[in-house]
């Protein structure tokens, strides 16, 4: 499968709009970027293996964690278009792919551990946020 990069965004900010509300509404200074796969740095970084692979990453201060702080440079919130393309099948697929990939970077930024994104997380058909 294959999407132009118009389309890659597109699809992006459909999931931002996805996202819950009462989390959508607070992001501030948070830039969502696109690079075909992470860098060797990134990598190291993560302390990934050679078979793992990366579809987003969150870079910068969590909202808990600067204690009021107000002068901080953008967060990141990187999506890797390669990786996303080779997990997704189809359109929707991939679309369900960056929705959850963007629902997690996100929720990092407001500083979620992974079980706890896990705990928040329930299927669309099960959950949605009254808006």
């Amino acid at each position: 499968m294959n999407v132009s990069q118009k389309q890659f965004e597109e699809i992006i900010n459909e999931a931002v709009a996805r996202t819950p509300k009462s989390y959508r509404d607070r992001l501030q200074n948070v830039a969502f970027l696109v690079e075909d796969k992470p860098t060797n740095e990134q990598r190291q970084k993560l302390k990934l293996s050679d078979g793992q692979t990366l579809l987003g990453l969150y870079e910068g201060v969590p909202l808990p964690q600067r204690n009021g702080a107000t002068k901080v440079l953008p967060d990141k919130i990187t999506l890797f278009k390669t990786p996303l393309l080779a997990a997704s099948q189809n359109l929707n697929d991939l679309k369900q792919n960056v929705y959850h990939t963007v629902w997690h970077e996100i929720a990092h930024y407001f500083g979620l551990d992974h079980e706890q994104i896990h705990n928040l997380e329930l299927p669309d058909n099960k959950k949605k946020e009254k808006e």
